[in-house]
């Protein structure tokens, strides 16, 4: 067994792998091109963030069993032509937790007391202390986005510090709020209230740009930003302006939408941000601790050596290797559980206090695991800020409070096999039905209503009093932004009652057309989908 190490990991990492008589060949620095031609001879890759396994590089490694990020991100490994090629692909979610958090923390610091401006102040000869009066944390209020691991960790250290500590995050149980003595609070009323917000969300499409101009608006006079997240959580420009207009007193981010090249010592990069003395820019320092890289140095040397070895990886982001064959058969099954999640948390965006899973039919025995395991998937990644993957998934569901429960039924009427999840709310149940045939994941109950549509990257779920003239008015709508409709499901279980409405089309809808949308006379509800 051999495995490529393509950049640097701490020792104790490689040492695991070398302790289970696994040969470890550290070839540092190799182009795309090199790796390439070499990758077909190993049974692992192992990278940090530098290395760009793409297609092409999959296909060239016919051996390849297992790809390692040594990191939280998997944003430079194609995980779906991986998983196309039965090749697991596994990360360290939890190596720097207490890393991040520990950051935060430094930062928000940094910006309420002014600590590196008047350091450099003494640097250059400048002792003078009353362009550095700050502010105290105690008895302030601190507004967290995002109550993941890194989120509750934060939450802790500024209540030790006699904060007031509000939350924000639909997808996380009421127990858990309790249990760290934190107040959830809506978004808006987190925006009004807080004098220091700090971010803690994975970027996803539903988190990009959460904060811009609309929202500085709503904040409090004097508040404080820190991002220790991902860039394009905030947007800059807005950002920028919010605190040339006195909203933002100080900011501190350690992540930027585009960021430079952390390798090299001299670079034209250039942000407007860098201008502004009362905003902290560090370069992506969040896992930059020894103790975190040798956690992720450990972690994922575990997983490889475990899958090279015959076991199932705790940490896999995609599926564990089927057959080939197997894979093939499964695959639409997963692709359409995963779905039936993401479609759920979409259109309702409400917590889910439990979810009851009837599988029927002929399904495979051994895959249902793993089909609940790609629901919650599904569920979970638009709703924790963890990185939500086919193993942990299950476990992070209970960790969020939601019951799950499992059925199996011969019986699936005129459908050879069919998958149907139902989903409590405090408020209600919701049903989805989904099954497969010609190879493709359909559709056929939505909430109640009967349809049949396949998932599709981008959907409007339309709720629509049943009445003429509505297919027209959405189309006009959608048209007018030049957007393409290309299939319409319409569903109605009484004449000139509710209806629903499933549009595929072509593009991303802005928020402005989602927004005119819901303002027609007669529609009830939208959603803009993305899978």
């Amino acid at each position: 067994m051999k495995v490529l190490v393509t950049e640097r990991i701490a020792k104790e990492g490689i040492d695991i792998l070398k302790n289970e008589g696994i040969e470890v060949d550290e070839r540092l620095g190799l182009s795309h091109e090199e790796i390439c031609n070499i990758i077909g001879e190993y049974d692992a890759l192992i990278v940090r963030s530098a290395t760009k396994v793409n297609e092409e590089m999959i296909k060239c490694g016919k051996n390849l069993k297992v790809i390692a990020r040594a990191g939280v991100g998997i944003d430079n490994v194609d995980v779906e032509s991986a998983t196309k090629q039965g090749i697991i692909v596994v990360n360290a979610p939890d190596g720097n937790i207490m890393a991040a958090a520990e950051l935060t923390i430094g930062l928000i610091f940094s910006i309420f007391r002014y600590i590196p401006q008047a350091y450099m102040s003494c640097k250059q000869g400048d002792f003078r202390r009353n362009k550095f009066k700050g502010v105290e944390l105690y008895e302030k209020t601190a507004g967290i986005i995002g109550f993941g691991k890194i989120g509750a960790l934060v939450a802790e250290r500024l209540k030790a510090c006699g904060m007031r500590v509000i939350a924000f995050d639909p997808y996380v149980s009421d127990e858990k709020f309790k249990k760290y003595g934190v107040e959830k609070v809506d978004f808006d009323t987190l925006l009004r209230e807080s004098d220091l917000i700090t971010i803690h969300t994975p970027k996803t499409k539903e988190t990009y740009n959460l904060i811009s101009e609309k929202e500085f608006k709503k904040m409090k006079k004097g508040v404080r930003i820190v991002n220790c997240a991902r860039g394009g959580v905030i947007n800059e420009k807005d950002l920028y302006n919010a605190i040339k207009e006195g909203i933002v007193a100080a900011a501190a981010l350690d992540v930027l939408e585009k960021e430079p090249n952390f390798e090299v010592e001299k670079q034209d990069f250039y942000n407007p941000l860098l201008e502004l003395d009362n905003v902290v820019i560090t370069p992506h320092l969040g896992a930059s601790t020894q103790e975190a890289q040798v956690n992720v140095a450990v972690s994922v040397a575990k997983e490889v050596a475990a899958v090279l070895k015959g076991g199932i990886a705790k940490n896999a982001v995609n599926l564990p290797a089927f057959e080939k064959e197997k894979l093939e058969e499964v695959m639409p099954y997963l692709e359409l559980a995963e779905a039936m999640g993401k479609i759920f948390i979409q259109a309702e965006r409400a917590f889910a206090n439990k979810i009851e899973i009837v599988y029927s039919g002929q399904i495979d025995e051994k895959a249902i695991t793993w089909l609940t395991r790609a629901l919650l998937k599904g569920y979970l990644e638009f709703s924790v800020q963890d990185t939500v993957n086919y193993v942990n998934s299950q476990l992070l569901a209970k960790e969020q409070g939601i019951e799950v429960v499992e059925s199996k039924t011969e019986e699936a009427g005129k459908f050879k096999n069919m998958i149907t999840a139902r989903f409590t709310t405090n408020e209600k149940v919701l049903e989805l039905s989904g099954t497969v045939y010609n190879n493709e994941g359909r559709i056929i109950d939505f909430f109640g209503y009967k349809v049949d549509f396949k998932p599709e990257k981008y959907m409007l779920l339309i709720q629509n009093i049943d009445k003429p003239g509505m297919i027209g008015r959405i189309g006009t709508i959608v048209g007018e932004y030049g957007i393409n409709i290309a299939t319409m499901q319409v569903s109605r279980n009484k004449k000139g009652e509710k209806a629903v409405m499933v549009c595929e089309i072509d593009g991303d809808l802005p928020d402005e057309a989602v927004e005119k949308l819901k303002n027609t006379d007669g529609i009830l509800r939208v959603t803009m989908a993305k899978l």
